[in-house]
């Protein structure tokens, strides 16, 4: 499975962005889709997924409310809607996808995209 992450850039606070992750390859054995993010210096942290049959979505306390996780079937595409965008919010995203139940683990999931940088100024 290829995955290509797309739609960073720079951003003033309160402003919007919304990510694209498109997958490709064997993707009938992928399960779930999930947006990570690394800030300098700092480790890489879980954002939101999605399961990719029932459309059931999860997102971490510090974006619930301002971020919303999708996805378009036919596209194979996943998509992270980002508003109300906070300096905090600076980092490069990342979309990762597994073949079952993960969800907070990097370690979980097999296939990475090549990350899109996201920066909020204030």
């Amino acid at each position: 499975v290829q995955l290509q992450a797309c739609g960073g850039g720079l951003v003033q606070t309160g402003g919007s962005l919304r990510l694209s992750c498109a997958a490709s390859g064997r993707t009938s054995g992928v399960y779930t889709i999930a947006w990570f993010r690394q800030a300098p210096g700092k480790e890489r942290e879980f954002v939101a997924a999605i399961r990719w049959i029932g459309a059931v979505t999860y997102h971490s306390d510090s974006v619930k409310g301002r971020f919303t996780i999708s996805r378009d079937n036919a596209k194979f595409t996943a998509y992270l809607q980002m508003n109300s965008l906070k300096p905090e919010d600076t980092a490069v995203y990342y979309c990762a996808a597994s073949s079952d139940y993960a969800l907070l683990v990097t370690d979980d999931y097999r296939y990475w995209g090549q990350g899109t940088q996201v920066t909020v100024s204030s």
